[in-house]
């Protein structure tokens, strides 16, 4: 199935842009950014900025604020407050205790160590051992394996049918709730509608749409953007140290953004400021017109801030 078309504008649009404050923005992380405020702004819709700081043992301290000054320097100002997860951690405790109640959650002894013995996907060990929920890991009892779903930009995807039936932790045995339950929580309470983020996220969504049917909420629609990539499968992340994007000089990764989008760029765009940039990308942007690869390879071009683009097949 090709991708969903999207022409009309859609009504009541809410999206977000989720960084985690593991480091400062690089240009896979800018291109995210970038497409997800477009989408939103062509739809006539709201763009948050929520930090992900679920995981405090990757938080890499005042990279929150360097993210968000970021996100200024390049024009893209959020519509409502910043939110914070770790601002939001008896919302996370109030619905896990409600799967709890439901029985559909139980406690898990299991190491990665043990259940990477048993193949790497866990097999339900702990499931009938009725282990106490007030210690160790939780897992949720998977009652609504999704194996498939649209992208708007991938078209059909098909994920793993045992991982898509594993029962995964949502709290971890350290105490830290887990990303997959944040995010779906996140999501329901901010009301978003539609996610435009990196295709690296592709497989989890499927974890995420069973759990939105599991607290009986609308499913936002998912929009995967391809991964800036250094190589074939080697994607730049803050844990490969890709290299930060400037802020003293944001208008040539913005415009090699906006390439990568696919948006019809042309050497007049120098001439323009950032926020007039950013009015010109809004009339030009499509979601439609997004290759729908899963990569694009960089590299740097024989001038400097120049980027070439190599599209990889899927």
């Amino acid at each position: 199935m090709s991708p969903t078309a999207v022409t009309t504008p859609k009504r009541d649009y809410r999206g977000r842009f989720a960084p985690s404050p593991s480091g400062p923005l690089h240009f896979g992380s800018l291109v995210a950014a970038v497409g997800s405020y477009l989408d939103a702004k062509v739809n006539q819709g709201k763009w948050l900025v929520r930090i992900e700081d679920i995981d405090t043992t990757r938080v890499v301290k005042n990279a929150d604020t360097h993210i968000l000054n970021t996100l200024q320097a390049y024009g893209l100002y959020w519509d409502e407050s910043v939110v914070y997860q770790t601002q939001r951690l008896p919302l996370y405790q109030e619905v896990t205790n409600k799967l709890i109640h439901q029985q559909c959650v139980y406690g898990c002894r299991c190491s990665r160590k043990q259940i990477k013995a048993m193949g790497g996907i866990y097999q339900g060990h702990c499931k009938t051992l009725n282990l106490s929920t007030e210690q160790g890991a939780l897992r949720l009892s998977q009652q609504h394996p999704t194996c498939h779903f649209n992208d708007l930009i991938q078209g059909d995807i098909t994920v793993n049918s045992a991982l898509a039936h594993e029962d995964y932790i949502i709290k971890r045995s350290d105490g830290l709730f887990a990303y997959q339950l944040v995010v779906v929580i996140d999501d329901i309470e901010q009301g978003i509608n539609r996610v435009v983020r990196g295709a690296d996220l592709i497989e989890p969504t499927a974890r995420q749409i069973s759990l939105f049917k599991q607290l009986n909420a609308p499913i936002p629609q998912y929009a995967h953007l391809p991964l800036a990539v250094a190589e074939p499968g080697f994607k730049l992340s803050k844990q490969n140290y890709a290299p930060a994007i400037s802020t003293d000089n944001p208008k040539p990764a913005l415009i090699d953004a906006f390439e990568f989008l696919n948006l019809p760029v042309h050497s007049q765009l120098n001439d323009l400021s950032v926020e007039q940039l950013m009015v010109w990308a809004i009339n030009e942007f499509s979601l439609t017109a997004v290759p729908n690869i899963p990569e694009i390879q960089i590299s740097q071009g024989q001038h400097p801030n120049s980027t070439k683009f190599t599209h990889l097949s899927k």
